[in-house]
């Protein structure tokens, strides 16, 4: 569309995916730049088309002449029609002005008893850009609603004023948590993102953690696919190799008499390691904030001890923490899984909100049959949730329990996960189990929800609608996914792209596919067996439990090892015993031989199937119940 100077009945309409009239439009913007249409400088809603944003923004180069325009809803599908000022980002056609040149449009319902008019609060410091947020209903499902009654009392409703409030929010000015600390590779540079940043973290010969931005400036190489050369992060393409602070300290093509330029430097992100996890501060312009550094309380109790996973998923973050904090779903998709989830304990619940920030929401939590609340949830920004509850034993001691989750966006359609539960007793059974059992058990888990969650991601990705419109949530069961969605929309503006309950910013560009993943197998190359396998168990997949996790838990991936060399050594010696037993003259001999080689064989079973538990994907059985 070509630009031209504002006139004062230059008005431009746009719509996404959809035409003018007579359907339902998802964004459409006013500005002065629209010549094809100067002589209709107002505009008309006819003909039952819904809108979902409406955003009024002059130009960069001429908001003077901006106008008040004129909006004329007749005959619309039923809305609650909302004029706020928002913050920068809530979406990317919309440009930003200064409140003092903004002016109010006239708007005309001439059907104003099927609309509801709302006010928003919001925060902002700087600029603004105004838009109309709007609460879609059909007007099938307002007369469907009048029929429905009691719907109300059980399904959660709309937004309130509160819940609309705009909070100052920047992604970057965040930390989030890359990697367990005891799983960081000591002689290899590993791999990582956070939303779409690649960075690189490497332990020095010193040991001291150090994060880069996973490119080299000489030719865009990962570094993630270098190697470490007395302490240093070399590139493995020409060599370049950078220490420290991100300084370039060699580069072998270099004349003898040349000094290394100053520009081949990396840009470097602050890390901290606390309670066992490294984390990450992204913002390049903003300071670390250590206030914003989480702190568990319970995990600095005397005597707390706890079992720590990591896993990386193959659908978007908040889609993974809507499944962590539903608590309802656990007995039906884990009927079995373990000893506490049961089909038939599936129940109503409980739900008590008693603290909402711009920094997450907190509350209690239990079954409707208890009677009671005794699990507390918090969730808090950026991607942290935690589920504590105290008990106290026969003997009036008290003791503390936590379930805590620490997500990191890794890109569309991918998360990585930190599971740690612990308390400051330990049941019994706890001890007699090896700690991979427990990890391949909580692979079991992810895997059965993978199914619904993944199918739930490429829904939201291709209805680019709020949650409200997809989602019917119950106040028995969905209470934390609601507010979770509702917290989204105070800050999602400040986020690559977010799916809130009443909005939406979907992601500008394409999720980028690697089907060679750099950094992925070569990051692990010390603790991973058959780097570069064209097994099935090394594929890089997100879909295979090895690849989501294995490669990511020394102690897993030292299990897989030690099994499999077993495995191998028995097999060995199974055949050696029989080849044995065959030659043998005397029956006694044969017969020792061949209970020999048995039980060889068994030993070889039970290694099979332990690599198995620690790689093979659960498969779900349907059963007719």
């Amino acid at each position: 569309m070509s630009k031209s100077r504002c006139k004062a009945a230059d008005v431009k309409m746009w719509s996404q995916g959809s035409a003018l009239f007579g359907e339902n439009l998802r964004n459409v913007w006013f500005s002065e730049e629209q010549p094809s249409r100067k002589q209709h400088p107002d505009f008309t809603l006819h003909n039952n088309c819904s809108l979902t944003f409406l955003t009024l923004s002059p130009s960069s180069s001429s908001s003077s002449c901006f106008r008040k325009p004129k909006i004329t809803i007749t005959n619309t599908n039923t809305m609650a029609l909302t004029l706020s000022p928002c913050l920068p980002r809530t979406t990317h056609l919309s440009k930003p002005l200064s409140t003092s040149k903004l002016t109010k449009p006239n708007i005309i319902f001439d059907t104003p008893s099927f609309l509801g008019f709302k006010p928003v609060s919001f925060r902002n410091n700087n600029q603004i850009r105004c838009h109309a947020v709007t609460d879609l209903k059909s007007a099938s499902s307002l007369d469907q609603s009048k029929g429905e009654g009691d719907d109300h009392k059980v399904v959660i409703g709309p937004s309130s004023e509160e819940d609309r409030i705009v909070a100052d929010y920047n992604w970057t000015e965040e930390w989030y948590p890359l990697y367990l600390t005891k799983d960081v590779p000591d002689d290899a540079p590993l791999g990582l993102t956070v939303f779409d940043q690649q960075l690189v973290l490497y332990k020095d010969g010193n040991g001291e953690l150090h994060c880069y931005q996973d490119r080299c400036p000489h030719r865009l190489a990962k570094l993630s696919e270098g190697q470490l050369v007395d302490g240093r992060l070399e590139c493995l393409y020409h060599g370049w190799q950078f220490e420290g602070n991100g300084k370039c300290v060699k580069i072998p093509q270099l004349p003898a008499d040349a000094k290394i330029p100053r520009s081949a430097c990396l840009k470097t992100y602050e890390v901290k390691e606390s309670q066992g996890v490294v984390w990450v501060w992204m913002s390049q312009t903003t300071p670390p904030v250590p206030e914003k550094l989480p702190w568990f309380e319970n995990f600095a109790r005397p005597g707390f001890q706890d079992t720590s996973t990591i896993h990386e998923l193959p659908y978007d973050h908040s889609i993974l923490l809507e499944n962590l904090m539903d608590p309802a779903h656990i007995p039906i998709s884990h009927d079995r899984t373990d000893w506490t989830a049961k089909r038939e304990d599936a129940q109503p619940l409980l739900f008590e909100v008693t603290e909402r920030t711009d920094r997450g929401f907190a509350g209690w939590w239990g079954k409707e049959k208890d009677g009671s609340m005794p699990n507390f949830l918090r969730f808090g920004a950026p991607c942290v949730l935690q589920n504590n509850r105290e008990l106290v034993d026969k003997d009036g001691e008290k003791h503390y329990f936590t379930g805590l989750f620490l997500c990191r966006p890794t890109g569309q359609g991918k998360s990585m996960l930190i599971v740690r539960f612990g308390g400051t007793k330990r049941s019994p059974l706890a001890k007699i189990f090896p700690k991979w059992y427990f990890h391949q058990n909580a692979s079991k888990v992810f895997e059965q929800d993978m199914g619904f969650l993944s199918s739930q991601n490429e829904v939201l990705l291709r209805e680019k609608v709020p949650t409200k419109e997809l989602y019917l949530n119950l106040k028995s069961s969905d209470t934390w996914v609601a507010e979770y969605r509702k917290w989204m929309d105070k800050v999602g503006h400040g986020m690559p792209y977010h799916f809130g309950h009443s909005t939406i910013s979907p992601p500008k560009l394409p999720a980028v596919v690697e089907h060679a993943p750099a950094g992925l197998v070569a990051g692990f190359s010390a603790s991973s067996p058959a780097k570069g396998g064209i097994g099935t168990m090394h594929a890089p997949n997100l879909a295979n439990r090895y690849f989501r996790h294995v490669i990511h838990c020394k102690g897993c991936s030292n299990v897989v090892k030690a099994f499999t060399a077993w495995k191998n050594r028995l097999s060995a010696a199974a055949l050696v015993l029989t080849a044995l037993a065959i030659l043998a003259s005397s029956k006694q001999w044969k017969a020792f031989l061949l209970v020999s080689a048995t039980l060889c064989l068994g030993g070889v079973y039970a290694c099979s199937t332990a690599v198995a538990m620690n790689t093979t994907n659960f498969i779900r059985v349907h059963r007719r119940l």
